[in-house]
């Protein structure tokens, strides 16, 4: 599989590859507030390790570095895509996990951060179940910290591989200038850290983001995001360019109200039940013809398959969710080599 799809064949014509300033950050905690320079930076080192892991080329820049992940959330998808990009790298990794660390025996996330310091890592990774918890540790630690997703805040490193993907399908990676392209994004957004790091890089670079679903999960209050809100996706779906499903996010819900079966979960707080979610915000097969021809279909994982996206859709020709996977890898290489790579200080 190419880590890169060929431009579509409507695709804007794309531009000679430019190059993109120097990204300087020291920690990557979040895509909101970042400048456009400063995306298309991330994006183009992201394309560029991309096209060299295809090419089993990639620059070991990371040897002899040292990269700890602190993932205190369930994660399969990118724990393992930070360990992968970061042995493709050079860099050795220490996996530490929730179920076996120290704050289970009551020490805080700083001073298991600060120990995991003190024995010499260039690098943090984060996943905490906690909004804010990547800059919290940023701030108490000197080596650099990437957020690997807390709460309902960021997932940055989802959200610029998301849209690597979009702007690799339509033609837009020489610049990353997706003016013209409208992207949806279905389902429980008000609980998705995905949703946000997506907006946030998506608008910045021109796209026009539509956040679609039920008012308890796509409430007006996001449209502060940058974002459009509307409650129908069906008049959305014969323009749009590229259709992110997301999760409904159960472990985030206040109430659970088992219905039987597990997979029938109803969380009243955010749905009256499955069944009439499926009938207005499912993406099936029928839904999918809709969409316009090269239209694409993404999704962050893990599928509810049968809830928001039906198994024909997902493994079907609109699909790039596993482009999404092997451009989650690009991307995570390239973050991390622009953050440890360099001489160490």
């Amino acid at each position: 599989m190419t880590a890169i799809h060929p431009a579509n064949p409507a695709s804007k014509p794309s531009s000679p590859p430019q190059p993109a300033p120097s990204w300087h950050g020291r920690d990557l905690v979040g895509l909101q507030g970042l400048s456009r320079a400063e995306l298309v930076s991330l994006l183009t080192a992201s394309r560029d390790a991309a096209h060299k892991i295809e090419q089993n080329a990639l620059d070991p820049v990371l040897r002899g570095r040292v990269v700890a992940t602190m993932f205190f959330e369930d994660s399969t998808r990118t724990r393992s895509s930070f360990t992968v990009a970061a042995q493709r790298a050079g860099a050795s990794v220490v996996d530490l996990s929730g179920g076996s660390s120290s704050v289970n025996k009551g020490e805080t996330l700083i001073d298991t951060a600060r120990n995991i310091e003190a024995m010499g890592v260039d690098a943090i990774i984060v996943r905490a179940r906690q909004s804010g918890a990547a800059q919290i540790v940023a701030q108490a630690v000197a080596c650099p910290i990437i957020n690997a997703g807390d709460g309902r805040h960021e997932h940055p490193t989802q959200g610029l591989l998301d849209t690597l993907t979009i702007a690799s399908r339509f033609g837009r990676d020489s610049t990353f200038d997706l003016s013209g392209l409208n992207v949806v994004i279905v389902g429980d957004i008000a609980s998705s850290r995905v949703a946000r790091s997506g907006i946030a890089a998506l608008t910045s670079l021109g796209a026009h983001v539509t956040c679609v679903g039920p008012s308890s999960m796509a409430p007006s209050s996001l449209s502060a995001l940058g974002c459009a809100v509307a409650h129908e996706l069906d008049p959305l779906l014969p323009t749009a360019h590229a259709v992110m499903m997301l999760r409904i996010q159960f472990e985030r819900a206040d109430t659970d109200t088992p219905t039987g079966n597990k997979s029938e979960q109803v969380k009243k707080s955010v749905i009256a039940s499955i069944r009439e979610y499926r009938r207005f915000y499912a993406l099936s097969a029928e839904r999918a013809a809709k969409m316009r021809q090269g239209a694409i279909v993404l999704h962050p994982g893990p599928i509810n398959r049968g809830i928001e996206l039906d198994a024909d859709v997902a493994d079907g020709p609109r699909s790039v969710i596993m482009q999404q996977v092997t451009n989650g890898v690009a991307v995570r290489a390239a973050v991390l080599s622009l953050l440890v790579g360099g001489p160490r200080p």
